[in-house]
């Protein structure tokens, strides 16, 4: 019991971390391009999390872990590149909670496989959970565009952002800093490439700080999860840690003071419901 506890308070600090990294994130893409922010976010998550391995004094991840890891990396960065080009076609509302469900729902459907089915308790959790995660997500009034490609990119990201919570939460090795700056590793390249594909420079640091900060949080909000996965189900802990856009509707709201929607609080309230539920 003490265990579930633990798993579910590391989940849900997942979440605060990863939603206050994409509030971050949101605010660098201010003045940055988007796929530039996503490689400077994974260049310096690599940074934190190898030093942090480093100073540990970490032996090298086993070669398994070494798979999980890059294919995690890979999946991740598809994922974001995936997302971004959606909400560039201007379908942000078919976009953002299509990801974050279809995000959740991959590690729920393998938990289940794995692990078997949750407690009753649970699968309500995971039911209001999702629901809260799609009002949370969804941007207030429907834009036009091209609904069956945006929505064939949002299906696609949010199935490699859950293959990217599974894939991570496989890692086996007591110390997850080494496993994970491998993935972020990973992610870098694919970064760079994409970047280079599109003839697009390699930001500077220093201009951006607050993609410094997305990056920091990011690596946080990685560990977090996995640490979460190893107290509870595989399926608890994804759920909880895709509550994240709460965390950045509440930050934009309290401190770009943005206009949230009816159904965005609705849908805060849900998130919080849901907590409570897969605690059960």
């Amino acid at each position: 019991m003490y265990a579930a506890w633990v798993g579910l308070a590391l989940g849900l600090a997942s979440a605060i971390v990863w939603g206050t990294g994409d509030f971050a994130g949101g605010i660098a893409t201010r003045t940055a391009r988007p796929f530039q922010v996503v490689a400077l976010v994974s260049l310096v998550g690599f940074i934190a999390l190898l030093m942090v391995s480093v100073l540990g004094g970490a032996a090298l991840p086993a070669a398994s872990d070494w798979a999980w890891a890059i294919g995690a990396g890979v999946a991740g960065a598809i994922g974001v590149t995936a997302l971004y080009r959606g909400l560039a076609m201007g379908a942000a509302a078919i976009v953002a909670p299509t990801v974050a469900v279809v995000g959740a729902a991959v590690p729920v459907a393998v938990g289940v496989f794995l692990q078997g089915l949750p407690s009753l308790g649970q699968a309500a959790g995971f039911a209001c959970g999702s629901l809260g995660i799609w009002l949370v997500s969804a941007t207030p009034g429907m834009q036009k565009g091209e609904r069956r490609r945006s929505l064939g990119l949002a299906v696609g990201s949010g199935i490699c952002v859950g293959g990217f919570l599974v894939l991570l939460a496989q890692v086996q090795d007591p110390n997850v800093f080494a496993p994970l700056a491998i993935a972020k590793a990973t992610g870098t390249l694919v970064a760079v490439v994409a970047l280079r594909f599109m003839r697009i420079s390699f930001p500077s640091p220093v201009a951006h700080p607050t993609a410094i900060l997305a990056g920091v949080l990011d690596a946080g909000g990685n560990v977090l999860f996995v640490l979460a996965s190893r107290f509870t189900r595989l399926d608890v802990a994804a759920v909880l840690s895709a509550m994240a856009p709460a965390m950045t509707v509440v930050l934009s709201a309290a401190i770009l003071h943005e206009l949230v929607s009816r159904w965005q609080v609705v849908g805060v309230v849900l998130c919080v419901v849901a907590v409570g539920l897969l605690a059960l």
